[in-house]
């Protein structure tokens, strides 16, 4: 059931969709907007989450409350436990009404989210309330979250050309580093007109209402979304009853595609959303510095993505994941020993983009793999599951980093971290052997 052919995986692939020989290739192309579009909502909100943990935990938690930042990062976290909920119910939701339907419906869910934690009053004006609400907020998001990657990737896998499915399911991820690049860009105008104390106290909830405004214009992009042909070509749709037991009856798979999602979720939290906090904090670095660098982080992750997801169609998936994490797994804790005895902007940059080049390469051939070899019959919550269960990980990074340094008194033990992901996504590839050849 799981084997994948060469055919499946491409022989051959061109870098842009110029040489694509298909009479519907402007129609592909704008599906791929369409269907991408939701995906930037998601990472936007996480990424802005991130980048001002320090003043959400100041607004939302207790002021005299040294642990703060922890308890902000550990909300951040909070929301990833929800996805594999989400993955389960509305991944059956889009196996069994259709793609379309379900990414409405994801789309409605995180814009909730959104608008809660935008608009939510701080700890001194409702106490208690205020750090349970965000929670709650968080959790609506992760719910939603836990499906949305799976029904993008399978969508695009499915409108996919012969060939082609590294380069449309690459993506899916690219499409997140524009959220990424559009609110590094926005931090750094909001912090060069803004003093530090009126970003602590409102500038943060800035970039929280311009996701707001745009929630409509992407409700107006994934309403015109075609389904797809693969969904209707399938005779059965199964019942959610019936997904659960295709899922229980393939837990193997479910548990090797965990392992090779850690390495990406991860490492994309550590690049993104934890670098700002890490480099004023912990480097001590200028907050436009940091912001800077992780703007460099999301350029680097949307040239990459595609280029190695169409790269992947040409040479196959496993050379790439097995360079990448043995790569990363050789050298990530001495890169972060050396950024934090000697920590600059330059330095800083340099190992970000060396992780960025190593996550974006990966996860481009990473994704459009774990579409293949899940079951047809229920292909979006196996994929969902899968990835949800390892966003609880690699959501959890910043936290688990920042206690790490804590406990450890050592700054580069994030280095530590991201050797434990690399090791599971190795172990994860070598585990498919059989499934790839």
């Amino acid at each position: 059931m799981f084997g994948v052919s060469r055919s499946e995986l491409g022989t051959s692939s061109t870098f842009n969709f110029t040489n694509m020989s298909t009479p519907n290739r402007a129609d592909q192309i704008k599906s791929v907007i369409r269907v991408s579009s939701g995906n930037f909502l998601e990472m936007y909100d996480f990424t802005v989450f991130g980048y001002y943990a320090a003043q959400i935990g100041a607004t939302f938690f207790a002021k005299n409350d040294a642990s703060a930042l922890l308890k902000a990062f550990m909300t951040f976290g909070a929301g990833f436990m929800m996805r594999p909920l989400g993955a389960i119910v509305l991944g059956a939701y889009l196996d069994r009404k259709g793609r379309r339907a379900g990414l409405l419906l994801t789309l409605a869910l995180m814009s909730v989210g959104t608008l809660s934690i935008a608009c939510m009053p701080g700890y001194r004006t409702i106490g208690l309330l205020a750090p349970i609400m965000i929670v709650i907020g968080r959790l609506t998001q992760g719910f939603s979250a836990g499906v949305e990657l799976g029904g993008v990737s399978v969508y695009l896998s499915e409108i996919a050309t012969a060939g082609h499915k590294g380069f449309y399911v690459s993506w899916q991820s690219a499409s997140q580093q524009v959220a990424v690049i559009f609110a590094s860009i926005l931090g750094m105008i909001l912090n060069a007109r803004m003093s530090p104390a009126e970003m602590d106290r409102w500038g943060w909830r800035i970039p929280l209402f311009v996701g707001c405004l745009i929630i409509p214009m992407l409700f107006a992009l994934r309403r015109t979304l075609p389904e797809t042909d693969a969904f209707h070509a399938q005779e059965h749709h199964p019942s959610a009853r019936e997904l659960a037991r295709i899922l229980a009856a393939n837990w193997r798979i479910v548990l090797r595609g965990l392992m090779l999602v850690t390495m990406t979720t991860v490492s994309f939290y550590l690049i993104t959303a934890y670098t700002p906090a890490f480099g004023t904090k912990v480097l001590k670095l200028h907050p436009g510095d940091t912001l800077t660098v992780t703007l460099c982080v999301g350029i680097s992750n949307l040239f990459w993505l595609p280029v190695m997801g169409a790269l992947s169609d040409r040479i196959g998936r496993r050379p790439i994941l097995i360079m990448c994490t043995a790569l990363m797994l050789l050298s990530s804790y001495p890169l972060l020993h050396w950024l934090v005895t000697s920590a600059s902007f330059p330095h800083l940059k340099a190992v970000e983009l060396w992780f960025s080049f190593l996550y974006a390469s990966y996860n481009g051939a990473m994704v459009v793999l774990l579409t293949e070899i899940m079951p047809t019959s229920a292909r979006t919550s196996g994929f969902s599951l899968a990835y949800s269960l390892a966003t609880v990980i690699g959501g959890f990074s910043p936290a688990v980093c920042t206690k790490l340094i804590e406990q450890s008194h050592n700054k580069a033990m994030p280095g530590f971290w991201l050797s434990c992901a690399a090791l599971c996504g190795l172990l994860g590839t070598v585990s498919l052997r059989q499934k790839l050849e």
